[in-house]
């Protein structure tokens, strides 16, 4: 048989038998794990498993347990479809009010990111028409062989944001990856 003792994978309940039932008739760990071709530490722990508790039948362990159940999942979802600019705190806040369960804004954010929600700056104009390209295509053309002086005179406003403080106080919504038509609504 191959050999293919570093190979990790789980036994079904019938080789688990199988294998409790020759260690149960004084067979050795070792003869027992070069027949199945699998570890001896996994053998010796299903033993140990065997003899300390009585069964061999594998235990669910997927990690540390989640904070939110599929319902709050779906909620913080909905709560951020409602009111794009809410931020995760208050995403946290609310949801933790409803559940009566404390979950971080770092919960939040990961189940946003698991809902397809992601926070973006919202789109402040209106896309550019093909007529507005066409218009400014005409306008460089007409101006491409301006001198600096002549550039001088010219004020160019890019709206470009320059921030002193480390918070921008920037406004973010959740939107889906991808759709940029989602847009600050106006007051």
């Amino acid at each position: 048989m191959a050999n293919n003792q570093s190979v990790r994978r789980n036994l079904e309940a019938f080789t688990r038998g199988r294998i409790i039932g020759k260690l149960e008739e004084g067979r050795s760990v070792t003869s027992v794990a070069a027949e199945f071709g699998i570890a001896h530490s996994i053998i010796s722990r299903l033993w140990r498993q065997f003899q300390t508790t009585g069964t061999a039948i594998r235990r669910f362990s997927s990690g540390r347990p989640r904070e939110t159940t599929p319902a709050d999942d779906r909620y913080i979802v909905l709560q951020a479809r409602r009111n794009r600019r809410q931020i995760a705190g208050e995403i946290a806040r609310h949801t933790t009010q409803a559940t009566g369960r404390p979950i971080s804004r770092f919960t939040v954010t990961r189940r946003l990111h698991g809902g397809g929600l992601f926070a973006r700056r919202p789109v402040r104009c209106v896309p550019l028409t093909p007529a507005h390209r066409r218009r400014r295509s005409l306008w460089f053309r007409e101006h491409r062989n301006w001198r600096d002086n002549e550039w001088g005179r010219v004020l160019f406003t890019d709206e470009s944001r320059f921030s002193l403080s480390s918070d921008s106080h920037r406004i973010l919504i959740w939107r889906e990856q991808g759709k940029p038509q989602s847009s600050l609504e106006h007051h």
